[in-house]
């Protein structure tokens, strides 16, 4: 069956470049409406149409570049941030000297904090000190002295740029975490998807040959000691810790990299359960359902029907092969209930809490994480000499969405 790739990408600085991006056009255009409107008043104004016919070229050839960090490299910013500076220096030149010592705008205006605001978003808070701080010195000598509302724009646009610079750090490191997270939640969850199924399979066939081989005796006998050798490594294995690999994202700029594949695609719609748990029923397990149909999403009921399994396979396995066993549907509003039980000797109480220390994971894994999976839950009440009740419950609503979630 063809497999389907779905791919989630997340990026808390993307964001960040797209207004970058923006925020250079506006302020290339306010820049130029700022010298359209003080036209007449500069001295020589060919040299600033000069400048602003580089600037405009300059801001639109390279929206691209702004797009993300893997294509802002650093011989762009220290070409952008060139063209910055070299726009203060030429404002004494093209402006009036009046206007200059007046505190009036430099050529390039507020174009100049996207240069700066670039060194942020790329490199952090290191980089948009460094730019920040040649262009405060471009400042001073474009006033030839520090002047307060110098110095005032001067310290706002380090101050900003820096912090911008900081929140950027912090917010990849908060999102490598994040991703981090992911790819263990995904790995752990795939673990005890592969635990259950071995449980429900390998491990009850090899501890069947493991019992038959002790009673045939004689090479019979070996190779049921060699599969019980399996059956505990194998046991291990499955619940043992989790080392997961690490995944690197294939692009820095679009942030963490998170892959959920389906090995085959689900039925179109939701499917009746009495369907799949019609099986079970024998000479010794009874089915009571519902006369309607049991609606539930496909995947919601696979995993019921296969917890229901896993219970029919401990009534055998320790209730013994002449145990009876009752399985009731219950199609309420809200929810679905499944209960199975039987007519053994039930459970001595504290003897799940060791057999899950052991790795026999059975109502662990096969029943109660199911239903976890699926937003619902499942109880197991025993008495000594009375039998087991295993009551799966599992929402509709629940189910439904992750149903559609899946085939999506």
């Amino acid at each position: 069956m063809a497999k389907r790739e779905r791919v989630m990408r997340m990026s808390v600085e993307q964001p960040l470049w797209r207004a970058l991006t923006g925020y250079r056009v506006l302020t290339m255009l306010y820049a130029v409406g700022l010298f359209a409107t003080a036209y007449d008043e500069f001295t020589r104004p060919w040299v600033a149409v000069a400048y602003f016919a580089v600037l405009c070229a300059w801001t639109l050839a390279t929206l691209t570049r702004v797009a993300n960090a893997a294509r802002c490299t650093k011989r762009f910013l220290a070409a952008d941030l060139t063209i910055a500076v070299t726009g203060i220096l030429l404002t004494p030149v093209a402006d009036a000297h009046e206007r200059v010592q007046a505190g009036g705008p430099t050529l390039p205006s507020i174009w100049t904090a996207g240069a700066v605001l670039a060194f942020a978003i790329k490199g952090g808070w290191r980089w948009a000190a460094l730019a920040s701080g040649l262009v405060a010195v471009a400042n001073l000598v474009e006033r030839g002295s520090p002047a307060r509302d110098t110095v005032h724009n001067v310290i706002l646009v380090c101050i900003a740029s820096i912090a911008i610079g900081y929140v950027v750090e912090v917010a990849r490191a908060s999102e490598r975490t994040l991703a981090r997270a992911l790819e263990i939640e995904a790995a752990t969850r795939e673990r005890e998807r592969l635990a259950r199924d071995i449980h429900d399979s390998v491990l009850q066939v090899l501890a069947m040959v493991q019992r038959r081989g002790a009673v045939l005796g004689g090479e019979a006998a070996e190779l049921g000691r060699m599969a019980g050798e399996q059956e505990v490594a194998l046991r291990t294995l499955v619940s043992g810790g989790l080392v997961p690999v690490s995944r690197v994202s294939e692009d820095a700029a679009e942030g963490a990299l998170v892959r959920a594949v389906d090995e085959e695609p689900e039925p179109s719609g939701p499917v009746d359960l009495r369907a799949l748990l019609a099986p079970y029923a024998g000479a010794k397990v009874s089915l009571a359902e519902p006369g309607a149909p049991v609606p539930l999403a496909p995947a919601a009921a696979r995993e019921v029907a296969a917890a229901v399994g896993a219970a029919l396979d401990n009534v055998r396995r320790h209730a013994g092969q002449d145990a009876r066993a009752w399985i009731l549907v219950e199609d309420e509003p809200d929810e679905v209930i499944v209960t199975v039980r039987d007519d053994g000797p039930g459970i001595p109480e504290g003897r799940l809490v060791q057999a899950e220390g052991e790795g026999r994971l059975g109502v662990a894994l096969s029943i109660r994480g199911r239903l976890r999976d699926l937003g619902g839950n499942a109880e197991l009440i025993s008495v000594p000499g009375q039998g087991t009740e295993v009551e799966l419950k599992v929402p509709k609503d629940e189910t439904d969405t992750r149903g559609k979630a899946e085939q999506r």
